[in-house]
């Protein structure tokens, strides 16, 4: 099972981006997706998560800015950033909770991370 996130980059205050993540390989089921930042010599922060269900959850720094969605068809999460701040700037990984076969217990899998740089 492979998690493959793109979209990163560097944008100026104000802009947007769109961040992408699929899954592939073998995958019988996926639970919750989402996406934690981390900044060099910081924790890993939650930034968002959606269930199955579409039920969404934010950070506090990032509600009204960001949108978290999926393509369950696609085994895809997606993260559309607006007004992105300079302290938005951080190594974006997706990740997903899933079970490989039905016969697997669930389990965390991440995808690789992806820079967001937002600076004038």
């Amino acid at each position: 099972v492979q998690l493959q996130a793109s979209g990163g980059g560097s944008v100026q205050p104000g802009g947007s981006l769109t961040l992408s993540c699929v899954a592939s390989g073998s995958i019988f089921s996926i639970h919750h997706m989402g996406w934690y930042r981390q900044v060099p010599g910081k924790q890993r922060e939650l930034v968002a998560s959606i269930t199955s269900n579409v039920g969404t959850d934010y950070a506090d720094s990032v509600k009204g800015r960001f949108t978290i969605s999926r393509d369950n068809a696609k085994n895809a999460v997606y993260l559309q950033m607006n007004s992105l701040k300079p302290e938005d700037t951080a190594v974006y990984y997706c990740y997903a909770v899933m079970r490989p076969t039905d016969w697997s217990n669930w389990a965390d899998y991440w995808g690789q991370g992806t820079l967001v740089t937002v600076s004038s």
